[in-house]
């Protein structure tokens, strides 16, 4: 079946008015209100840097009071070092992004800033150095680190409500949450404190969050960055991959460019291609999970647009065993809960208990010793799934795969919280994040966008996947979507009250 507007948008309502300084200009121009309310994207502030209309101390100092204003609202920060922040702003910078503040993701080490991963037993944990990705973005980007965003223990779940820190909430609605477990960074840059904040990507760690707070998120293909952490250390399958989530498309082109190691990813994707693509329609989850339906008529419309844009757009269903590949998924997942238990008791000189660790982290663990004679197994089994991933696209002749991001918008604050039961925790997070962590697995490119919105205003995403090292690809059609239906002029209510 091909997707057109008058099949899928039976009943012909508008999309929301837009906010008038995006919607008049392309991808390439994107224009900003005002540096004061931060929105600005950071290409258009590192512009004003490098022209001198601006200082990087000024823009630093304008996002330290957006930081100070509306921090108290959303909970997104887990550390600040304002003086050295300063001090780079003074500095000499170089890089696509030089001068422009932003944070650093909780999970990653910046040197002199304080690394909790999001866990009370990590209290006092100061970086001594740089991890990979943050020596990329020292040394060639260029931003200014103002400090870290929050994340929920060790990134293990899609919600960011750890104990050390408490719930980081959406700054469309702060009964909500922002999504995780890049949940801070989101946050923080929807509420346009920063322009982009640093992210990764485990599981759906980029894409969900971004999701949640109408931002956009790449996650690279596997081995496309360097990775935030400076060891994997006992991981047979490495599936975490690092990036940002953004305000624009242009940022996150120009981010990758900067930050990607494979020569042929490093040439800045700066607008539409004009080819056409076979993009094949699967908005079904794989699993037992009910999709909602404010989120399956967005990425409906979504696929509307995709045809209308003159995409060739099918029907497709994953031929994917999701209960199968979820069971295996969750013990590799817990494996690496059992192993932060293991670093954490390390560092903290405490054995794995609730005085340091969550009862979501402890159970996952739990769950992976239950079942250890069954992990070389499921490692097998998530090992050989990149070639079975592939062979959907082979055998179904489409070029990217259009999804959901997640099944339903974003939910309230304490249905995903870590201290709830284990058995109910584990199903909601399951049936929420059903769509994202099959690319992390074939190490694949996948990008969310915020084209929609929900009735009660939260936003709404479609999620488009191609095969590893199609990234470019994803960054091309983002942009012309971008075009098609802008999303920059939305303005969470945190700003307008």
């Amino acid at each position: 079946m091909h997707y057109t507007r008058r099949r899928l948008l039976k009943t012909g309502a508008a999309m929301s008015a837009f906010l008038p300084f995006f919607s008049a200009c392309s991808g390439s121009e994107v224009k900003s209100a005002s540096l004061s309310k931060g929105f600005m994207d950071g290409v258009r502030t590192a512009q004003l840097i490098a022209q001198g209309e601006i200082t990087a101390l000024e823009a630093t100092e304008a996002a330290i009071s957006r930081a100070e204003a509306h921090n108290p609202a959303i909970n997104a920060i887990a550390s600040t070092d304002y003086e050295a922040a300063r001090e780079r702003a003074a500095s000499d910078l170089t890089g696509a992004m030089a001068g422009v503040p932003t944070f650093i993701k909780d999970l990653a080490n910046w040197q002199g800033l304080q690394t909790l991963y999001g866990s009370r037993a990590f209290k006092g944990n100061m970086a001594t150095e740089d991890g990979p990705l943050s020596k990329v973005w020292r040394a060639e980007l260029g931003p200014v680190i103002l400090g870290k965003s929050t994340s929920p223990e060790m990134g293990l779940i899609s919600s960011t409500e750890p104990l050390v820190t408490g719930p980081t909430r959406n700054p469309w609605n702060t009964d909500h949450i922002p999504g995780g477990s890049s949940g801070g960074a989101a946050a923080l840059t929807a509420a346009r404190i920063v322009p982009f904040a640093h992210a990764s990507d485990g599981g759906g760690s980029i894409r969900i969050p971004a999701a949640c707070c109408g931002l956009v998120g790449l996650k690279p293909s596997h081995k496309a960055v360097p990775i935030g952490r400076s060891s994997q250390e006992g991981n047979q399958l490495d599936i975490s991959v690092d990036l940002a989530v953004t305000l624009t498309v242009r940022d996150t082109a120009a981010i990758f460019a900067s930050t990607a190691r494979q020569p042929d990813l490093q040439t800045p994707v700066t607008g539409p291609a004009r080819k056409r693509l076979k993009i094949a329609f699967a908005p079904d989850p794989v699993t037992p999970t009910y999709l909602n339906s404010e989120v399956r008529r967005a990425v409906e419309e979504t696929a509307a647009l995709c045809s209308d844009l003159g995409h060739e757009v099918k029907a497709y269903q994953m031929p994917l065993n999701g209960e199968e590949f979820s069971d295996k998924f969750l013990l590799y997942w817990s494996a690496g809960a059992a192993r932060f238990a293991r670093q954490a008791a390390q560092f903290s000189g405490k054995p794995p208990s609730p005085e340091i660790l969550e009862p979501w982290t402890l159970s996952l663990a739990q769950n992976f010793l239950s079942r250890q004679k069954e992990f070389p197994a499921a490692m097998a089994y998530l090992q050989n799934f990149a070639s079975v991933y592939d062979q959907y696209f082979i055998e179904g002749d489409f070029d990217l795969l259009l999804t959901p991001t997640i099944a339903a918008p974003a939910p309230q604050i304490g249905v995903q919280s870590p201290t709830r039961d284990f058995e109910g925790l584990q199903q909601a997070v399951s049936e929420f994040a059903a769509f994202t962590a099959p690319m992390n697995v074939s190490g694949a490119a996948s990008i969310s966008l915020p084209l929609g919105q929900s009735q009660g205003g939260l936003p709404l995403a479609s999620m488009f996947s191609g095969r590893k090292g199609d990234d470019l690809k994803l960054l091309a059609l983002a942009y012309e979507l971008e075009e098609a239906r802008p999303w920059i002029g939305r303005i969470p209510p945190l700003l307008t009250v």
